[in-house]
């Protein structure tokens, strides 16, 4: 019996996508009977294995050329899993506990919005014809991984070096914000095509440096929390100068007109 290994090769990428979904799944297992601060580490460290993996199985595709439309649906499903389930109920037994109904609605919230943005992705990833769009710069909202690795690193955070100033309603409020930012129509940065070039070598120098002064002054847990809100904050920046621009060509085009 022959093997065609190139029609195999469209497994591979598969494999580390529902590896992701394993390390979400296990995620919440643990946190499934009275979880302690012990649970709370290994459930946030799982869904960090997660991310490892989700960001594998794209370059996997793209590196096989075994991009499917069925891998595009499968990756959304699962990371409605490890980054919108897990996290929610991993920050909930946390900290939003606490507030009770509130919490557990805060919660919903960041499911809800991860859920409306994985969809909404699924449809502007894929064409008429069901077949996948090469990745573009931007991405609009905040990736869902995103938004669960800022949650989750205050989690490992608050583990390794203590307590953090983040009360149930300061996490609330950040919950909800990540949120808001995923259903937004604000552009952040895919990184998937990025190029070798004078300004990526001074921004990737600049990044290691100050992530590798946080680690080495704070605590090398903070460095995943600074490199995760620097993005945040990449992309609040550009679409602030993005709505200047705009703004200011409007203005431009109506003093022509009225000239």
């Amino acid at each position: 019996m022959k093997v065609d290994l190139k029609k195999s090769l469209f497994i591979l990428p598969n494999l580390f996508t529902l590896s992701s979904v394993l390390c979400g799944y296990y995620a919440i297992l643990i946190l499934s009977d009275q979880p302690t601060s012990d649970d709370f580490y290994r459930s946030a460290l799982l869904i960090v294995f997660a991310l490892f993996f989700d960001g594998i199985d794209g370059r996997v595709a793209r590196l096989t050329k075994t991009q499917t439309a069925i891998g595009v649906q499968l990756d959304s499903l699962a990371d409605m899993v490890s980054f919108g389930v897990a996290p929610a109920i991993l920050v909930y037994h946390w900290s939003l506990e606490e507030l009770g109904t509130g919490g557990m609605l805060v919660g919903f919230v960041f499911v809800a919005c991860g859920a409306i943005r994985l969809a909404r992705f699924n449809v502007a990833a894929t064409g008429d014809d069901g077949r996948p769009h090469a990745p573009g710069k931007y991405t609009q909202g905040l990736p869902i991984p995103a938004a669960a690795g800022i949650l989750i690193s205050i989690v490992v955070a608050n583990t390794l070096t203590g307590k953090l100033p983040f009360s149930p309603f300061l996490i609330s409020v950040l919950v909800v914000t990540l949120s808001v930012f995923m259903v937004s129509a604000m552009p952040f940065r895919s990184f998937k095509d990025l190029k070798l070039n004078w300004r990526t070598v001074a921004f990737l120098s600049v990044t290691i440096c100050v992530t590798v002064w946080i680690a080495l002054k704070i605590h090398p847990s903070m460095a995943l929390v600074w490199l995760l809100a620097a993005y945040v904050i990449i992309g609040i920046v550009e679409s602030l100068i993005a709505l200047m621009h705009k703004a200011r060509a409007g203005i431009d085009k109506a003093s022509g007109r009225s000239t």
